[in-house]
Formats: structure tokens, C-alpha cells, sequence
């Protein structure tokens, strides 16, 4: 009872019954990857603050073994697979049978590609399906057969939210189910000019931006090449990386050697890539596949303005608070980041309509309030 108590008290304390949950499906925190590790520091240290119990299963490699605990929330690193087809299920599995052992109240799993494991969890499950996985180019046939095989898996085995509209359309008309939706959230601290940008010999405002693993949907390569037209001295600069997509990187190293103003900043997390959000002349979204982006909505949040791939999952997110070029068109982006590095005082009215929709939709809080009311629920 006294741990109980000090949680409920050391935080803003959440209305109703104080749960024990784990979160699982993710590489864990501190968010060192991508979207769902994000999804995950930003949600559990909410829900620590608001009194409940959080465990995050996080793999090696990723989170140090000597880590016990973040902002509160405790981490248990497990080992992982080193295989693109198995490590995400196969830490899946050694997360639930680390977990079953706790008898948690509830457990939040990530990525559909779990949903067989879902069971041997031992505690009612909460899965996070994200985008259509299949569609990813680094999938061949076995992994575009499993993802098909437990999409529909998962809607028997747990609780599915989606998190975006689309993805919930795509779950409508394909399995006739009807999920609800619980987007990401963006974080509205700006970072003034230093650490970061010094490293990268960087000016604010000097640079465009695009922060995305480096896989061939999310496209850096094309962003690269459309940036070779744009007639500006300001740089192009790419945050991200990717275990398994080396052809895309050896392109932009190619890219690199044409063009000096290109910079490939590597992985680049928490303060210091919002730093570069805050400083940026603008942000580019370019992928493709997916529900709603943390970055996306990190870009509308800090940078003065957005420029995105006319997908149906940035038009639901974005509406009329950034520019589009048309989809996967390299000579349309280059076009439209020619009319914004000419015509700069464009991006302030842009910026000022994105942070609204960031404000009135995309508050992490109010993201996280909706996140607990579910996993209520489902623990009850």
C-alpha cells in the first residue's frame, strides 16, 4: 500500500483504480528507434505520474541491461534475436514470459505481427495494430504472409486500437471490424540553437528537415534527390537510420558525395532532435506506409512549416496546416520546396494552423487520458 500511495502522490493522480501495466512489442525506453518507442516513453511516463504501476520490456541492443528504471517507469532489457523476420515476435514471446510471471492487470502490445503471442501473456491484452506492416518493401513473402495472417489473428486474441482513421477503414473493409482510434501525440516544447546544431555545423533556419528510419517507403532518397533542384544555399538534413535497409542508406552516401548541402545526421533522439525540429526552415514528410507519424506531428508542432507526401494518413493529420507535393513525385517536391525557400513568410501562416490541430488533437495528454480510459476497461 505504500507504493501505491507514493505513486498516487507523486504525480497528477489519476481518477479510479490504479493499475499495473506492461507495455511490450517495442525495443523500450528511453525512445531510441522509432514511432511506437516513442509512443511508449511518452504514454507509460503519463500514466507513472498519474499513480500507476508501468514495466516496459525492452530488448538489448537497444536499451542497456544495466537500466532498471526511466522517469519512473521500470524497464526490464531482455535479450534479442538479431533477425529481421523474428526479433519483433521473438521478443514478443520472452517478453510474455517475463510478464506472466508479474501477473500484470493489463498489457499494451505493439505491432500486429504479435498478436500470436498475445495469449501466453497471462492478463487481458491491448494491441496497438500501427499501420498496414505488410506494405513495407523490407518484407518478402513470409513476413507479407504473417502480418496477413495475424492481422486477423489479433482481433480474436485482443483488444485492437488503431491510430489513425484510415487504418481503422483499412481494418472496416478488410475484416469488418470496427476499431477504435487513438492517435500519437507531439511535444510542444521548443529547443533553442546549441548542442545540436553545433555538432552538424548547423545555422537556424539554415536547413530543411526529414527525420525518418531509413527504409525505402519513407523515401530519404527521393527527398535527397528533389533537393539537388532546390536553388538555395540552405541544407538538406536527414535524422534516422535503419538495420535493415542498406541499399537505401548506400544511395544517400551517394547523394551525399554530389551535393555538400546534404547532411546524414544519423539516429538522433529526445532534446537534441527536437532541437532540430525547432530550429528547422521547414520539415518534409515523405513516407508512406503508416497511421499517424510522431514526427509528422512532431514537425507541425515545432518547425514553421510542413511539407508532405499526399498520402490519405498525412491529409487526416495535416489538413490545411502544410503544403503537399503529389505522391512519391520527386519533381513535384522539388517544385514545392522551390516555392517555400522563395516565398519564406508563407511558412507562418502554415505553422500557426498546424500547432492549433497539434493543440486541439494531438496533446500527449489528452492522448494519454484516452490510452488510460481503455486500458481500464479492458483490465476490468
Amino acid at each position: 500500500m505504500p507504493a501505491l500511495l507514493e505513486r498516487a502522490i507523486s504525480g497528477k493522480a489519476s481518477q479510479g483504480r490504479l493499475l499495473d501495466v506492461a507495455i511490450a512489442g517495442t525495443r523500450g525506453v528511453p525512445a531510441r528507434y522509432g514511432g511506437f518507442e516513442t509512443f511508449a516513453e511518452e504514454l507509460a511516463t503519463r500514466l507513472v505520474a498519474r499513480g500507476h504501476r508501468v514495466t516496459v520490456y525492452a530488448r538489448e541492443g537497444y536499451v542497456s541491461r544495466r537500466r532498471r528504471r526511466h522517469r519512473g517507469v521500470e524497464v526490464v532489457v531482455l535479450p534479442r534475436v538479431r533477425a529481421k523476420h523474428l526479433e519483433t515476435v521473438c521478443h514478443a514471446f520472452s517478453s510474455a514470459l517475463a510478464a506472466r510471471r508479474r501477473r500484470h492487470d493489463v498489457v499494451l502490445l505493439c505491432n500486429a505481427a504479435c498478436a500470436p503471442v498475445a495469449p501466453l501473456f497471462g492478463s487481458p491484452v491491448v494491441l496497438n495494430v500501427d499501420g498496414v506492416e505488410r506494405l513495407r518493401r523490407k518484407w518478402g513473402l513470409a513476413g507479407r504472409l504473417w502480418y496477413r495472417a495475424a492481422e486477423k489473428l489479433a482481433l480474436a486474441v485482443a483488444r485492437c486500437v488503431a491510430d489513425a482513421r484510415t487504418i481503422a477503414g483499412y481494418y472496416r473493409e478488410r475484416h469488418g471490424a470496427h476499431l477504435p482510434v487513438i492517435a500519437y501525440g507531439a511535444c510542444e516544447r521548443r529547443v533553442p540553437a546549441g548542442e545540436a546544431l553545433g555538432r552538424l555545423g548547423l545555422e537556424p533556419g539554415g536547413y530543411v528537415l526529414q527525420v525518418a528510419r531509413l527504409e525505402p517507403e519513407n523515401h530519404a532518397s527521393l527527398v535527397a534527390d528533389a533537393w539537388k533542384r532546390v536553388l538555395t544555399e540552405k541544407k538538406l538534413v536527414i535524422v534516422g537510420d535503419a538495420p535493415y535497409a542498406p541499399d537505401e542508406k548506400r544511395a544517400l552516401v551517394r547523394a551525399q558525395a554530389r551535393d555538400g548541402r546534404l547532411v546524414l545526421a544519423g539516429a538522433v533522439y529526445g532534446r537534441r532532435v527536437r532541437e532540430l525540429f525547432s530550429n528547422a526552415f521547414a520539415y518534409v514528410q515523405a513516407s508512406e506506409v503508416g497511421g499517424t507519424h510522431p514526427a509528422l506531428l512532431q514537425g507541425m508542432a515545432l518547425a514553421p512549416a510542413v511539407v508532405a507526401n499526399d498520402v490519405p494518413e498525412h491529409r487526416e493529420v495535416l489538413e490545411e496546416g502544410g503544403l503537399y507535393y503529389a505522391r512519391n513525385d520527386g519533381d513535384s517536391l522539388a517544385r514545392t520546396l522551390q516555392g517555400l525557400v522563395d516565398s519564406p513568410e508563407t511558412r507562418h501562416a502554415l505553422g500557426e494552423r498546424a500547432r492549433a490541430i497539434v493543440r486541439e488533437r494531438y496533446s500527449w495528454d489528452s492522448i494519454a487520458d484516452q490510452w488510460e480510459t481503455i486500458l481500464r476497461e479492458v483490465a476490468a
